[in-house]
């Protein structure tokens, strides 16, 4: 698209996605659950932290990378894992690794994903899988093999999925998982001949209907097929003790995703848990779930100092990276916007979106005085309030 210099926010892919998409598409991207309480906590909450810049300190020679789990990365955040994004942009996974190893970006695959690992981690070597693991240990180790045999080295455990949650704006737009075809969906697309053509009709020609191709140990059914007891069968199974069992017997990177809880972030490091994700999924799970920003101060005093913190939820800015940093965070993911980017643009679409982001948090260092992220400090950030005014002040 010859027009992406006119984008200079992840809103204004927001909102041409949105014209772009068909209606019940853009809605599952962009959605959350029930009242999405937790969804609009998510962006709420960064407007009540607030930055207290220094002046006048030599900033002309800037760095943004992070080392995080033995590896550097060039900026401070990547890829949230997101599922079924064969719907947003054809081929939209590869899209994903192949951007993310071009920017040096840490990029979870999702196992909702519709490209298989086997080819994502080829197209981006240090690729994590985020995994919906029932409370079943052989599935759980036969999916471990198959990561090993890919070449995978880092696993993410989602831990707030033990069921499904409440998206009812998901149903009114009769968007559901296994995916029917109704006559509001078919009326939507045809309103969006574009995405028809070049998502809908390319994707159906070249592969098929999307699968769940790595939710299992082998290939899984496709989004539009019943299973037997569901894909979400025996997830509310899954509990620690599993995961102790999984630490000893998977020997490389091991994350737990969705820590809310302080207690949580204990277990975690108590059980040899590689890093933390403080996560609410979003705001697509439990709605009125605090916002993840909230809770990483708590988890951060809850672990040792050696373990690493990381966060997804609501990032829009580089501003919004920094005050996670400023809190602690090593890492923060994004989910959203590069789907966007990916539905305005395919490929060049994912990259603009790296290009601002990285850009906004170029030019906030600066502007907050640090050559580095080690200098993005707590003294840095204050909490938006009135001011305290004492009658010694006046004279």
């Amino acid at each position: 698209m010859s027009a992406l210099h006119k984008f200079l926010s992840v809103g204004d892919f927001e909102r041409e996605a949105k014209k772009r998409l068909p209606k019940a598409v853009f809605e599952y991207v962009r959605g959350g659950t029930e009242d999405e309480v937790a969804l609009n906590g998510n962006r709420a909450v960064f407007e009540q932290l607030v930055f207290r810049a220094r002046g006048l300190r030599d900033v002309s020679t800037r760095s943004q990378a992070v080392t995080v789990l033995g590896h550097t990365y060039a900026s401070p955040f990547g890829f949230a894992p997101t599922g079924v994004n064969s719907i947003v942009c054809r081929d939209c996974d590869s899209k994903l690794a192949r951007e993310a190893a071009r920017s040096q970006l840490p990029y979870i695959v999702s196992g909702a994903s519709n490209v298989a690992i086997e080819t994502l981690s080829k197209l981006a070597p240090h690729c994590w899988y985020q995994g919906y693991f029932p409370g079943d240990r052989t599935r759980i180790g036969n999916i471990a093999d198959r990561l090993d045999a890919a070449g995978v080295r880092t696993i993410v455990v989602t831990i707030d999925t033990c069921v499904g949650a409440n998206r009812e704006n998901n149903q009114r737009n009769d968007f559901t998982i296994p995916f029917q075809l109704t006559t509001k969906l078919i009326g939507s697309g045809l309103m969006h001949p574009r995405w028809l053509l070049e998502v809908f009709a390319k994707t159906m020609f070249t592969t098929g209907t999307p699968r769940f191709v790595n939710m299992y140990e082998t290939m899984g059914p496709s989004i539009t097929e019943n299973t037997t007891d569901g894909f979400r069968a025996g997830r509310d199974r899954l509990s620690w003790e599993d995961l102790k069992w999984l630490r000893d017997r998977w020997p490389e990177k091991l994350l737990v995703k969705g820590v809310m809880h302080p207690k949580d972030a204990e277990i975690a490091a108590s059980v040899g848990m590689d890093a933390v994700i403080v996560s609410n999924h979003g705001g697509r799970q439990l709605d009125s779930a605090i916002a993840p920003l909230q809770a990483l101060p708590d988890v951060i005093r809850s672990v040792p100092k050696t373990l690493p913190v990381l966060i997804d939820g609501g990032f829009r800015r580089g501003t919004d990276v920094l005050k996670a940093i400023a809190l602690g965070a090593k890492l923060v993911f994004i989910g959203r916007p590069q789907l966007y980017g990916a539905a305005v643009a395919g490929t060049e679409g994912i990259a603009k979106v790296v290009d601002i982001l990285r850009s906004e948090i170029d030019r906030d260092l600066a502007l907050l005085g640090c050559k580095d992220l080690s200098e993005v400090s707590l003294d840095l950030v204050s909490i938006r309030n009135a001011p305290l005014i004492s009658t010694t002040q006046i004279d």
